[in-house]
């Protein structure tokens, strides 16, 4: 059953597709995780098509893994994959704790193998002023929030991110004045909401190092810098947590970092975006930024009554 209705693509916001790997060749048995090959991982992921799977055309896989923005490696579009051969993955855990009556512990080999495992096809827009669409498998937070049973005094969700320079080179350079690790946050009504996803892979392979690998955030309404990677600890707090970009540059990287054509970032107007993966005479299409990234039909409420200039 659809839950929630995809806005129909525009003709030019539609990216060429190379290759979609097939999820239903990679469900079968249950594969041990012993292994840190890219097969045996892809495996143990056990996916199924979920309400959010739309109509929307992904990204060529090879930019999706070779385009994207991982300091923790490198600032170049090209250093994650390039630099993140030597980052294991494997074992790992999650931790949910802070504000809740029962503090969630889980190995990745459970969230692999978790029912709740869902295929999402969403757009990401970064706040760089281009797009893609990615086609994730995940689990919905609230899910595992919900597990937590969280306390009627939080309000807020925080996310922290592996610490391992010896794995991670970008974490030994002081990128920026960036305070290793990466840390992010969300409203609780944010992380509650069904679209909130706890992404594990895409194109229905477990997450390559460079996207994250093994659990990453991805909340598609807002700017591609909320979806903190590699993430190993989630806590619920009473009040809002420090998030890395604001706390870096506050006047350009706003807490909520909704996507709004309207509201611009001083380096980068946000009323258009150049679509990765797409081709014409002139280089990569661009297209109109939609608002909440198209998403305002499910998440617009969240923000009724708010100024988000002021709350960008």
């Amino acid at each position: 059953m659809v839950l929630f209705r995809y806005p129909r693509p525009l003709p030019s916001e539609i990216t060429p597709k190379e290759m979609y790997l097939s999820r239903r060749s990679l469900i079968g048995g249950a594969t041990a995780l012993g292994a840190l090959t890219t097969a045996a991982r892809a495996a143990a992921l056990q996916t199924h098509s979920g309400p959010y799977s739309g109509s929307l055309t992904p990204t060529p896989h090879d930019d999706v893994t070779h385009y994207n923005n991982f300091y923790e490696f490198g600032m170049d579009k090209g250093d994650p994959a390039a630099h993140s051969q030597d980052f294991h993955p494997l074992p790992w855990t999650l931790e949910i704790t802070g504000l809740v009556r029962k503090p969630v512990r889980l190995d990745i080999d459970q969230l692999l193998h978790s029912p709740a495992i869902e295929e999402r096809i969403y757009r990401m827009r970064c706040v760089e002023a281009w797009s893609m669409v990615i086609p994730w498998d995940g689990i919905p937070l609230a899910s595992l929030l919900k597990d937590a049973d969280p306390d009627p005094k939080a309000t807020h969700v925080a996310f922290e991110s592996v610490l391992r320079p010896s794995e991670m080179p970008g974490q030994n350079e002081g990128l920026s004045g960036i305070q290793w690790p990466y840390v992010e946050g969300l409203r609780l009504d944010e992380a509650m909401n069904p679209l909130t996803l706890l992404a594990l892979g895409i194109y229905g392979e477990t997450l390559p190092n460079q996207n994250g690998a093994p659990i990453r955030l991805v909340v598609p309404w807002k700017y591609g810098f909320k979806g903190i990677k590699s993430i190993q600890r989630i806590r619920l707090l009473d009040h809002e947590p420090p998030t890395t970009w604001n706390r870096l540059a506050s006047d350009e990287y706003g807490f909520y970092a909704n996507v709004n054509p309207q509201v611009d970032h001083p380096r980068w107007s946000q009323a258009t975006e150049r679509v990765i993966g797409s081709h014409s005479l002139f280089g990569a299409t661009r297209q109109p930024t939609l608002m909440f990234n198209g998403y305002g039909e499910q998440v617009a409420d969240l923000y009724r009554g708010m100024d988000l200039r002021k709350n960008f």
